[in-house]
């Protein structure tokens, strides 16, 4: 039948239902357990309720055998056809796939051995108007997973199991912070000025003020005010928003997890970040080692370090001492004069950087330290090496997943950087310096180190997931044609 058809058949079932009185989007339905509970603690002739979709139906004279199933799981209905009547209504005679419902009755094991519910009662909870896709069990059409979601969650149990690991994951994050002694905080998502990072922000206006106002690319500068403020140990699981490119790993909306440790320094963040990630490895899979896209991945504690100024120097001959000029003309001659670039600038130099480290090739976690300062505008230098920054990249799986300073915390120097900082970006549009925050640094802002973590990816790689859009419940696509 035609979709159009099926719908129409389907109201008719409705208006059916609505002659005898039976309504057929129900309330509450007290039900006594979920269906993998009652499966896991079986005992035949226990009563039961439950409540879940209808998923399959197989008709055999005066019996039908259907599959009813929740968030945990499925189990098979046994139904007496002519037994199960509402208002002189054999329920049946109205039910399709898709159909929510509660229904009562007793646990038994059919004759080949199948764990069962010889249902005597059936309420209808919300009656299904559309069919589901052809070969809905199994759903492989991207563009309905995507844009349907909800189609996706009742056809693909393993997709539901990817959403289920991701709020254990973020669970366990929290967990693992609130014992540290961290503070969850939540800081503006709308914010006068974009800063933190350098991205392009989605703009605004707020009518009331009459002024332009911008999503949030980053929640840093926010969270240091708050450690000027004297709250010691803060995160905050954040919602960022880049008015950017879209591919397997970058969606305009995801989520960071950002922490920040007053008296501490880039080390420290390296240690908790391989702490917590290990530690959610183990709670998620039971092991240090997951496959990721064929590719085994080993957590195990400690993860190797690399000093990204060693790796560019014996590459390319690139000293993080050589003047602007000199960089620029080595930096053009990688790949063989190639790569065309009329100005050092941090974007195009972090693009380039990219392929040097081979990324792509990296499987078990790896530290990258010692940038270039250049590229770390609010990260510290290393003592007696000005050219030098305390900070990491991490990378696992072939992406980068973590990243961490020691935080600058001179005003002055501070200034001094975010301004040059300006003068450097040619990408993003953002001509405004936080003079707030400035502000907020001379009150005095301790020592401290800071970490973000990309929990989209990380996501990813604890459930095999080949695409940001696989763990991101809705992401953002073009309007459907």
């Amino acid at each position: 039948m035609e979709l159009d058809e099926i719908k129409r058949v389907r109201l008719e079932k409705l208006q059916k239902l609505n002659d005898h009185n039976i309504y057929a989007y129900g309330g509450k339905f007290e039900f006594s357990d979920n269906i993998a509970h009652a499966l896991e603690t079986f005992e035949e002739n226990k009563s039961v309720a439950l409540a879940g979709r209808l998923i399959a139906v197989r008709s055999h004279g005066k019996v039908m055998f259907a599959d009813l199933q929740d968030q945990t799981g499925k189990i098979q209905l046994f139904i007496k056809i002519e037994a199960i009547k509402v208002n002189d209504l054999e329920i049946v005679k109205v039910l399709d796939i898709g159909d929510i419902l509660g229904v009562k009755g007793e646990l038994f094991i059919t004759k080949v051995g199948e764990k069962s519910v010889r249902v005597s009662e059936i309420r209808f909870l919300s009656k299904s108007l559309l069919t589901l896709p052809e070969k809905w069990h199994g759903l492989k059409d991207v563009e309905i997973r995507y844009r349907q979601r909800y189609v996706d969650l009742i056809a693909n149990p393993e997709v539901r199991d990817v959403f289920i690991k991701r709020s254990k994951i973020v669970s366990f994050i929290r967990s693992f912070l609130d014992n540290q002694g961290f503070l969850e905080v939540e800081t503006p998502m709308l914010q006068q000025m974009a800063g933190g990072a350098r991205g392009k922000p989605f703009q605004s206006k707020h009518n009331a003020y009459d002024m332009d106002v911008f999503l949030r690319i980053a929640p840093e500068l926010y969270l240091k005010r708050l450690l000027v403020g004297g709250l010691e140990r803060v995160y905050e699981l954040n919602r960022n928003f880049r008015n950017e490119g879209i591919s397997t790993r970058h969606n305009p909306e995801f989520t960071m997890l950002e922490v920040y440790q007053s008296y501490a320094n880039f080390e420290d963040m390296m240690k908790l970040m391989e702490d917590m990630v290990s530690a959610v490895v183990k709670e998620m899979t039971g092991s240090y080692k997951v496959m990721f896209q064929g590719q085994e991945i080993d957590f195990t504690t400690p993860w190797e370090r690399r000093s990204f100024a060693k790796i560019i120097k014996e590459k390319f001959d690139i000293d993080p001492t050589d003047d602007a000029n000199l960089m620029l003309e080595k930096v053009r001659k990688i790949k063989g004069g190639k790569i065309k670039i009329d100005k050092l600038t941090r974007s195009a130099v972090m693009k380039i950087v990219e392929d040097m480290l081979d990324e792509e090739k990296i499987t078990n976690p790896v530290f990258f330290t010692e940038y270039f300062t250049f590229l770390c505008p609010l990260a510290k230098t290393i003592p007696n090496q000005p050219a030098l920054s305390e900070r990491f990249e991490c990378f696992i799986g072939g992406m980068e997943v973590g990243n961490a300073y020691s935080e600058l915390n001179d005003p002055i120097e501070q200034r001094k950087r975010l301004t040059e900082d300006l003068d450097d970006d040619a990408e993003t549009g953002n001509r405004c310096l936080d003079e707030d925050f400035i502000h907020a640094l001379e009150y005095g802002m301790p020592p401290a180190g800071g970490l973000g973590i990309g929990i989209d990816r990380l996501v990813m790689l604890l459930t095999d997931s080949a695409s940001i859009r696989d763990v991101i419940l809705f992401p953002l696509l073009k309007p459907h044609s």
